[in-house]
């Protein structure tokens, strides 16, 4: 059976997604046994001119929920400036990027694939259809900062292994 525009989208989403939610919870749960202060990681970056894991994990929920988005009104940009999250914050903008991914219908998204969208930054349009931002631009961005706030946990100290990363996946049933 050839794989859907649902499959592709959301329910690879959800899977990192979800593993995302999962390694925030042991590194909140590491803090605690510790002793360490949450509000570091969250301004924790792997390299001076790399952005902290707030923005990684603003991009994650971004880059799932808000690129479906994008993909429903045609127009998809960088996310805006929001207000500062602590690391609740972050756990609970992942948790609702789930809650709204879990929402959508597989008619609902499979009528998304193949239509024209552009990527918008400033003035500047990139055009697309919505199968090739997925494949060439959603998706690996989404995955670029997945890694990235997996990788500022692990570096911090947070006992972590690929499994976290990896998350439920889909198996033959």
């Amino acid at each position: 059976m050839p794989s859907s525009f649902y499959d592709l989208s959301v329910a690879t989403y959800l899977q990192t997604v979800d593993a995302v939610g999962g390694f925030l919870a042991k590194g909140l749960d590491h803090c605690q046994g510790c002793g360490a202060d949450p509000a570091k990681f969250v301004e924790a970056r792997l390299a001076e001119d790399m952005l902290p894991l707030r923005f990684q994990i603003v991009s994650v929920a971004h880059h799932s929920l808000g690129a479906i988005e994008g993909m429903k009104t045609g127009v998809f940009s960088p996310p805006g400036r929001s207000e500062a999250l602590d690391y609740t914050g972050l756990q609970k903008l992942i948790a609702d990027a789930g809650e709204g991914l879990r929402k959508l219908g597989r008619e609902e998204v499979e009528a998304l694939s193949g239509r024209d969208m552009i990527f918008q930054i400033g003035d500047r349009k990139v055009p697309f259809t919505t199968d090739n931002f997925l494949l060439s631009f959603s998706l690996p961005n989404f995955y670029f900062h997945a890694t990235t706030a997996y990788d500022l946990l692990r570096t911090n100290g947070v006992p972590l292994g690929k499994r976290d990363y990896l998350g439920r996946m889909r198996i033959k049933a």
